[in-house]
């Protein structure tokens, strides 16, 4: 789970990181109260959205008045920012920056440790920098059986062309946030910029946290930082639902069991839209998982049917701990429900394989439900079902 930057800098404070003051604000008034309150004679207005480059977008603007706050919130709130809406923004305390630092620590899953980057550089686009001067971004990794130690910290900013006497004031801010990192169960950190100020201070400026859903059990408070607001309805129903469910821009909705099978099931799918003049494509990932039962298909069919982007749905089933005959049992009763609904199905290819797959597919004979297609093979399954969602888009 991505945060917003309010609610990193919210953690930031909790953890003992040196943040300025901030309050959200969702209108143009609120912003002026807030300003008023800061009572300080520089403000910064900043759009809260889940993605890079608000500054370049206008959506980060100074503001020297309550009046002018107000006056900029009012500019801010509704923009489009990289297809994120603008709905709050934080005004917060204006720093007076000598210096812009870039830091971050997250997981490097290929290394099985953590990493730690660091640049004299900060306030603009990382990705810009590390591709085209990969040398002002020092990369280091370490174990976190051994942790954010001092020596380690010091070997980083002394690496990415700190002065003595700026690592040490550097090193107990790293700490801190490698705090934030750990205690929160992150899988990212990351403050940009973190600067210096004219007083010689170290402030997280602006901070972005990942959040390891994994986790969750651990955080029951980290379920009030959800921003139910802006994630998309049917994600909602499926995690609800607990369904492992994620929406793509597609066409063809995809049902599998094995989080493998469906990886393979969306290539398959978007090899197949390739013959078709629409170019139908995956409108989502979902997995019924192993031993999923008649309610679970039902549930998984319900969140697809309701896409009003899915034109066809493939579902691909190899039976093995699942039976193939709870899957068609899952069909029907899917069916029942929606039509109780007063949704209307859509083209439906099955295919089943495995375990109880012969008594699956009499079971979906017998239930002659509509617009059904059953297909023996995979690429054929998914080359009908591309087939459909052409037809009907």
């Amino acid at each position: 789970m991505d945060l917003f930057e309010y609610q990193a800098r919210d953690l930031f404070e909790q953890h003992d990181v040196p943040v300025l003051r901030g309050i959200v604000a969702t209108s143009s008034t609120q912003a002026r109260t807030a300003a008023e309150k800061l009572g300080t004679p520089v403000v910064v207005v900043k759009a809260q959205v889940k993605t890079g480059g608000r500054g370049k977008a206008g959506g980060v603007k100074i503001a020297h008045s309550p009046e002018e706050a107000e006056a900029t919130a009012d500019d801010i709130l509704g923009l489009n920012i990289k297809g994120h809406t603008v709905r709050k923004v934080m005004v917060a305390e204006g720093a007076d920056i000598a210096e812009e630092y870039y830091f971050s620590i997250l997981l490097d899953r290929t290394k099985r440790k953590y990493l730690a980057m660091l640049s004299k550089e900060g306030g603009v686009d990382i990705e810009k920098l590390a591709e085209e001067r990969p040398e002002a971004l020092v990369k280091k990794t370490f174990s976190p059986l051994d942790g954010m130690t001092d020596t380690f910290a010091r070997e980083l900013a002394t690496e990415a062309g700190f002065s003595a006497e700026e690592a040490k004031a550097l090193v107990s801010v790293f700490k801190k946030l490698y705090e934030v990192y750990t205690e929160e169960d992150a899988t990212l950190v990351e403050v940009n910029p973190l600067v210096k100020t004219t007083g010689g201070d170290i402030i997280a400026l602006d901070g972005k946290i990942s959040l390891d859903s994994n986790a969750s059990f651990r955080h029951p408070e980290h379920k009030d930082l959800a921003d139910h607001g802006a994630t998309d309805p049917l994600e909602l129903k499926a995690t609800n639902l607990g369904l492992n469910y994620v929406k793509l821009d597609g066409s063809v909705g995809v049902i599998g069991n094995g989080a493998g099978l469906v990886m393979s099931t969306l290539d398959v799918v978007a090899y197949a839209g390739e013959q078709f003049a629409s170019n139908p494509k995956p409108a989502n990932f979902l997995d019924i998982g192993g031993g999923a039962n008649a309610e679970v298909m039902a549930n998984g069919l319900s969140v697809i049917l309701g896409d009003n982007q899915v034109k066809s749905v493939f579902v691909n089933v190899f039976g093995g701990i699942t039976a193939c005959d709870e899957v068609a049992k899952g069909i029907v009763q899917a069916f029942k429900i929606l039509s109780s609904e007063g949704i209307e199905p859509k083209p439906l290819v099955v295919r089943l394989d495995g375990n109880n797959a012969e008594q699956g597919r009499e079971i979906l004979t017998q239930a002659d439900l509509p617009q059904l297609e059953q297909v023996d093979t995979m690429d054929a399954a998914a080359r009908r079902a591309a087939e459909l969602a052409d037809q009907h888009s």
